[in-house]
């Protein structure tokens, strides 16, 4: 029926030390004497000696003798022990026992309790929900361990006089003499009018005249409370019945209390029966009790307050903020955030009517003053619709809501810039603070609908609040902070917050926090009472009570229709980055444009340029992310013949890379796909490779070159080539531990960017896109089709394709011969031959021809070249598949690469 408190530690007795057992017949302190004396009667003769076979027996009768005093003196000290733990254990569970008894009581008090406390009255409680029917055994949750006697465990197990409960809905049939049943029905009717306040609990009906008295019985919604004879109506929700002896409980009821003297009752509920000690009150004690119920309500609630229409609200003017927020005790109640602030702080539970209050403090504001003295910064981070009946004021700068996360970080971003822009206004008039500026500045009112929620997401919010909180006053800048708890505030902007209101909160350490007492707590909760809140201003001794008005949608209408030939409020933020930016509109003379950058905190956007002197930049990103286009864009800056684009072919890739040891200063060289590149080279070209382009980086500065590239992940390789270049566009990756491996900041990661999208520094930038501009290199020409011209050596498998190649050659009237057969090199002969064949035999060829020779290789013999010509040095790549063939001339030893006839034709249409 109640719910145990949290148990202590068991209560713990030792256990019983074992009886001593009785100590056994010493048989041989008896035979040995005897025998001894036997033997030594013998040996001497003498009959004295005879006497020592007494000494047994007495041995033996005095080690029992002796046993029998310790065993008995060791069951005394047991006992004593037993007995000093039991008496101590009873001691300490009468002490938690009564520790537990009135943990019970204070979590479920009866009406002489709660009377007791009378401030306490409507509280939020730990348990609610149910009604103490009256006082009786309940099951403890003290646990014993140990050697515990039978008495001693019932009694830890069974707690005496603990409030014995019932659920609130329950239903309560109280079954007696009509005069006992009576006095109980009272006092269990004003114990649920103690702990649940108007609103909460409705008295729907009373079998006595006092009743009617009762605050619950003039106000609407929450639970409906039934209290009379006979049958209660099916639609209640908590019915106290009185019944007669002679007539049985109605349906409704699952709780039945039988009453046999007004101190005696047996409870029946959930098919148990126990008895108990129920609580009475007289009808006198009764009646007396409901003046301290009115006086609550008017402490805390709005009955007496009538709720004022928004036209009939009093206009303020003057050069404060000062404005009717709707009817309290002594008419309207007004605040001033010039006056009672700066900054104010606004809390309540859900549904207590936060949003109306705050759209009702800025309709208002907007209706006495114009934009030019007041603008309205509107943060809704609960949903992003409170303010959107407010957007046609031409006083509110912007509306940031939680739907566009990005965009809102920005927006409160740039009033940072705001601050300083409003110090350098003041400055320029002379003024100290903006009372000094003769409306050369508006004041600027920054709303925020539920802060909690913007600073658990963005944590750094709290010391751009904290700042504004600390200079807001001379600046002309206030804050109206809400949120449904009080714990997301830091004291930074609670000491600058003066100027309080306080809705109905969910417990009264929060409206402790807030109005420094717990009255917030007790307000009342039904829907009725939507917009009830207490004010605290600084010069406040007591809260104020407060009706809030409800703004309707037609008032804002007309205040926006009023104020429509005024200047807008101006916008403290510059509108967000375009997804596109033409290079175009930023060409700049003399400087490598890279993009448009954002900088909120500043209020202002700037072009970002790559130093003339920078070694170069590294952009970084994933597919689709703009890399190729930021390329294009900084080429395109560049004097045509003084860039140096490396193909996306390998072939063409290698030719370039190869000669970058010899690009003169002034030139711009240019790799897309870094990674990729070298990845897709063998190991000996994308080893030599990356030893090029590293070196290239390393010393592009002091070579005057600048070196761009672009890779979609950073490997090994390209992570030691990228970090010889300082700058770096760190542009969308796939996720935000590929977005740190960039260089970038994990915050400023977001996959969902558009192209184009990225990071210079921690510049938020739209790099530059320069239209149709295409990279050089796209239309390189490919490798001329070789044709023997001199004595000629091929070296080429036996496949189908070398032999169309021979064919070809036969056909244009030279003669093919095979290296088994002759290695004579002549003019108008080729000597074809495997790897195998020609290893060896090439340098002896060429020594005994003295004319000028050339040796074919086949690419498919890439890995015997070198054992057949005895080169260490890598040839031109050549990609496999594509007819290509390495020709090595006697005359230059240039090795240079070239395409077979027939391998020409078939691969004329294949990609570079």
């Amino acid at each position: 029926m109640h719910p145990p408190s949290l148990p202590d530690e068991p209560i713990r007795l030792p256990s019983a030390l074992p009886v001593p057992r009785r100590p056994p017949l010493p048989v041989w302190a008896l035979v040995v004497p005897a025998a001894g004396a036997a033997i030594l009667w013998q040996a001497t003769g003498s009959p004295t000696v005879l006497w020592f076979a007494a000494l047994g027996p007495l041995v033996a009768v005095a080690s029992l003798l002796d046993g029998a005093r310790v065993a008995r003196r060791e069951r005394r000290r047991s006992a004593g022990r037993a007995a000093a733990a039991l008496r101590s254990a009873e001691a300490e569970l009468k002490e938690r026992h009564a520790r537990e008894r009135a943990d019970r009581w204070r979590t479920t008090p009866d009406v002489t309790r709660l009377l007791a406390v009378p401030d306490d009255l409507w509280r939020p409680r730990a348990v609610r929900d149910v009604v103490v029917v009256g006082s009786g055994d309940s099951v403890s949750a003290t646990r014993v361990e140990g050697d515990v006697p039978p008495d001693f465990r019932r009694s830890a197990a069974t707690l005496r006089h603990a409030p014995i409960s019932v659920p609130l809905t329950a239903g309560i049939a109280v079954v007696g003499p009509p005069v006992p049943a009576a006095s109980i029905a009272r006092a269990l009717v004003m114990q649920i009018c103690l702990v649940h306040a108007p609103g909460e609990v409705s008295l729907i009906a009373a079998a006595e005249e006092w009743a009617r008295e009762l605050p619950h019985a003039s106000r609407d919604g929450g639970l409906r409370l039934w209290w009379g004879w006979g049958a209660p109506p099916p639609d209640v929700d908590i019915a106290i019945v009185c019944v007669g002896p002679a007539v049985a409980p109605p349906p409704q009821c699952a709780a039945v209390l039988r009453v046999a003297g007004v101190d005696e009752a047996v409870l029946g509920f959930g098919g148990t029966s126990a008895p108990l000690r129920p609580e009475s009150i007289g009808r006198g004690q009764a009646a007396s009790i409901v003046p301290v119920l009115r006086e609550r309500a008017v402490a805390v609630g709005g009955d007496d307050v009538t709720p004022l229409r928004f036209d009939d609200l009093p206009t303020h003017g003057g050069a404060g903020l000062t404005v009717a927020l709707g009817g309290g005790r002594g008419g309207p109640v007004t605040v001033d955030l010039v006056d009672d602030g700066p900054h104010a702080i606004v809390v309540g539970a859900t549904g207590t009517g936060k949003s109306e209050l705050l759209v009702t403090w800025i309709t208002a504001l907007a209706r006495s003053l114009p934009p030019s003295r007041v603008n309205f910064l509107l943060v809704d981070f609960k949903g992003g619709r409170a303010f959107d009946s407010l957007t046609s004021l031409p006083h509110v700068a912007g509306v940031v809501t939680d739907l566009d996360d990005r965009n809102a970080v920005r927006a409160i971003d740039s009033l940072a810039a705001e601050v300083r822009h409003r110090e350098r206004i003041l400055a320029e008039l002379g003024a100290r603070d903006i009372a000094e500026a003769n409306d050369a500045l508006p004041r600027l009112l920054i709303v925020v609908d539920e802060y909690a929620a913007l600073t658990a997401t963005h944590p750094a919010m709290h010391d751009t609040f904290a700042d504004i909180a600390a200079r807001g006053r001379a600046l002309g800048m206030h804050l109206v902070l809400a949120t449904q708890r009080a714990a997301g505030f830091r004291e930074a902007v609670l000491a600058n917050a003066p100027l309080r209101i306080a809705l109905r909160v969910a417990d009264s350490a929060e409206s402790r926090a807030v109005l420094g007492s717990a009255d917030a707590a007790a307000l009342p909760g039904g829907r009725a009472d939507r917009g009830t809140a207490l004010v605290m201003g600084p010069a406040d001794t007591q809260p104020r009570l407060l009706r809030a008005t409800l703004c309707p949608p037609a008032a804002i209408e007309s205040v926006a229709r009023a104020s429509a030939g005024a200047r807008p409020a101006r916008r403290p933020w510059l509108p967000p980055l375009p997804n596109r930016v033409a290079l175009g509109d930023l060409r700049q003379e003399g400087a490598v444009v890279l993009g448009l950058a954002d900088e909120p905190a500043a209020q202002r956007r700037r072009v970002v340029v790559l130093d003339r002197r920078a070694p170069g930049v590294a952009v970084l990103g994933r597919a689709g992310s703009g890399r190729t286009t930021l390329l294009r864009a900084v080429a395109a800056q560049a004097p045509p013949d003084r860039v140096c684009w490396v193909p996306d072919d390998l072939e063409a890739a290698w030719d370039v890379i190869s000669g970058l040891d010899e690009i003169p200063g002034g030139w711009v060289v240019v790799v897309d796909d870094l990674d990729r590149l070298i990845g897709s080279l063998p190991d000996d070209y994308g080893v030599a490779a990356a030893t090029t382009l590293e070196r290239l980086a390393r010393e592009a500065r002091s070579r005057g070159i600048q070196f761009v590239c672009a890779a979609q992940r950073i490997t090994g390789v390209v992570g030691r080539i990228v970090d010889h270049l300082p700058d770096r566009a760190v542009l969308a990756a796939v996720s935000r531990s590929e977005h740190v491996a960039f260089g970038g900041d994990a915050s400023h990661h977001d996959p969902s960017a558009p192209a184009g999208r990225g990071r210079w520094a921690d510049a938020l930038v739209q790099f530059a896109d320069p239209g149709d501009l295409r990279p050089p290199g796209d239309d390189a020409a490919a490798p001329a089709v070789f044709e023997p011209r001199c004595a000629t050596a091929f070296v080429a498998p036996p496949t189908g394709s070398t032999h169309d190649v021979l064919d070809h050659w036969r056909g244009r009237g030279i003669e093919v011969v095979s290296v088994d057969q002759t290695a004579s090199l002549q003019p108008g002969r080729v000597v074809w031959g495997t790897p195998e064949a020609w290893i060896g035999r090439w340098r002896g060829a060429v020594a005994a021809t003295r004319m000028r020779s050339q040796l074919v290789v086949d690419a498919a013999c890439g890995s015997e070249l070198r054992l057949v010509t005895g080169s260490r040095s890598l040839p031109p790549y050549a990609a496999p598949g594509r007819g290509r063939a390495w020709v090595i001339d006697t005359r230059t030893d240039r090795v240079r690469r070239v395409v077979l006839p027939v391998s020409s034709v078939r691969h004329r249409a294949s990609p570079r």
